[in-house]
């Protein structure tokens, strides 16, 4: 089971931590939300629990909980601009669909 992330989301999330300081790297998530079902969390993690899954991407981890793992395996997350607008954009081929805003997912 893994998840990847693109150069451009590694570079960002990169420059987050160096400002952030102690920082060991980011958590992926999912928890319900939304109309589709689930929504894509993330957060900062100072410290890994025993049950986590680490991915090292050089100068950070990136840390999924064992239940979220079972719906991101196989996704690839990428950071995107689009005109004014940036964010992060996740390719799960666990996704059977989403909202229509794209805040939410179903598997």
């Amino acid at each position: 089971m893994a998840i990847s992330m693109t150069e451009v989301a590694k570079s960002h999330i990169g420059k987050q931590i160096q400002g952030r300081g102690n920082a060991l790297g980011i958590r992926v998530g999912v928890k319900t939300a939304g109309c589709s079902g689930l929504s894509y969390v993330l957060e900062f993690v100072d410290s890994l629990e025993e049950t986590d899954h680490v991915f090292d991407q050089g100068d950070f981890s990136l840390v999924v909980d064992p239940k979220s793992l079972v719906y991101l395996d196989g996704t690839q997350m990428d950071f995107v601009k689009e005109g004014l607008n940036e964010g992060f954009e996740f390719k799960n081929p666990n996704m059977k669909n989403e909202c229509g805003c794209g805040e939410s997912f179903h598997v």
